[in-house]
């Protein structure tokens, strides 16, 4: 079996998306060398750097969304909207049973999203 331990996240200006993503996780980054920035989310490592194939805002920003696991969704939702992060959704439920969902954009346009612990 696999395991997801990484991602990396290409952007034209890795220290403004660090700087995101420091209030978003309410921590300093774990790594910070040569212009790359790296974060410890749970068991995920996700690092941001520059990339020369990457410019601007992401184009198909649904491609890939990653999700930060909360109990508190709409806590979380409340406090990261009022970080100013473009709100994709707001906090809803998307079939039966207690599991929220809500989305957002990162200043480089790429989607992340606030989820209920997954159960099943």
């Amino acid at each position: 079996m696999l395991n997801l331990n990484s991602m990396i996240i290409g952007s034209q200006n890795p220290k403004a998306l660090a700087d995101f993503y420091e209030k978003v996780l309410e921590k300093k980054p774990d790594m910070s060398e040569e212009g790359w920035f790296g974060f410890m989310a749970g068991s995920c490592f996700i690092g941001i750097g520059a990339h020369d194939k990457v410019k601007g805002k992401s184009a198909q920003p649904e491609r890939l969304i990653f999700n930060f696991e909360t109990k508190e969704v709409e806590k979380e939702f409340a406090r990261i909207e009022a970080l100013g992060a473009e709100v994709i959704a707001k906090p809803y439920k998307p079939g039966e049973g207690d599991m929220m969902i809500a989305t957002f954009a990162d200043p480089d346009g790429n989607y992340f999203q606030l989820m209920s612990p997954w159960e099943g």
